[in-house]
């Protein structure tokens, strides 16, 4: 093999993409370079076809959008994994009862700041307030991290006290304490997906990879990276 794959994916994949990469190319396979950005950005890149990408790497909603408009070759999306959401504070700080929903609603009440990503698991949170009916009440109070900088920073360094965020972002953090995860009611799990990317003249060895990745043989990475296999 003599393709060296280019790829593109949001921040809460890279670590484990990073290791299945590299247990590729040990087998033999090609050698792949993943630019790790916000979700957001990587999505709208692909979109503009700005780069010569091989693979993308997102949320499946994000790639069936990329799919629908041409930008990911038809029928080479592979689901990869499931992200859960956790909650995070500052190590060594008071940890919150977050064993329900009722008890979670509390603590982001009681939370001087909340933080949150630009990413799926922000986007529902969003949401989760606007059910809740907290939104305004704790708006001014929310910390929307920059894309590309982790929820898990801001808590460590103590710009935010409460953080949510993949856990996946979160477990490699220094800094932090990792409460758990949401709540079974009110998780927030998301679904990591890949495609080739249309007019990839790698297409049959991104394939490959893609298959590997989503292979029995790659489930133990995901795990060690917080996530589960799909």
């Amino acid at each position: 093999m003599t393709a060296s794959l280019q790829g593109i994916s949001s921040m809460a994949t890279r670590q484990v993409l990073a290791e299945l990469s590299a247990a590729w190319k040990a087998r033999g396979g090609d050698a792949v370079t993943i630019e790790s950005v916000g979700g957001v950005d990587a999505a709208r890149r692909v979109q503009a076809g700005e780069e010569a990408f091989d693979l993308v790497f997102l949320a499946s909603d994000a790639i069936d959008k990329l799919l629908a408009a041409g930008r990911a070759a038809a029928g080479s999306k592979v689901d990869l994994m499931l992200s859960s959401t956790a909650v995070a504070v500052r190590a060594g700080t008071v940890h919150p009862d977050i064993t329900g929903e009722d008890a979670v609603r509390a603590a982001v009440l009681a939370a001087p700041t909340v933080g949150y990503s630009t990413g799926p698991s922000g986007v529902a949170l969003q949401k989760l307030f606007e059910r809740w009916g907290i939104a305004e009440e704790v708006k001014a109070r929310t910390v929307q991290a920059p894309p590309g900088v982790a929820v898990g920073s801001l808590v460590a360094q103590g710009q935010v006290a409460l953080g949510f965020q993949q856990l996946s972002e979160l477990i490699h953090v220094e800094g932090i304490d990792i409460v758990g995860p949401l709540p079974a009611a009110i998780a927030i799990d998301t679904v990591f997906s890949a495609a080739v990317v249309a007019g990839s003249p790698h297409a049959e060895a991104a394939r490959q990879l893609l298959a590997f990745m989503a292979s029995p043989e790659a489930a133990d990475a995901k795990r060690r990276q917080g996530m589960e296999p799909t």
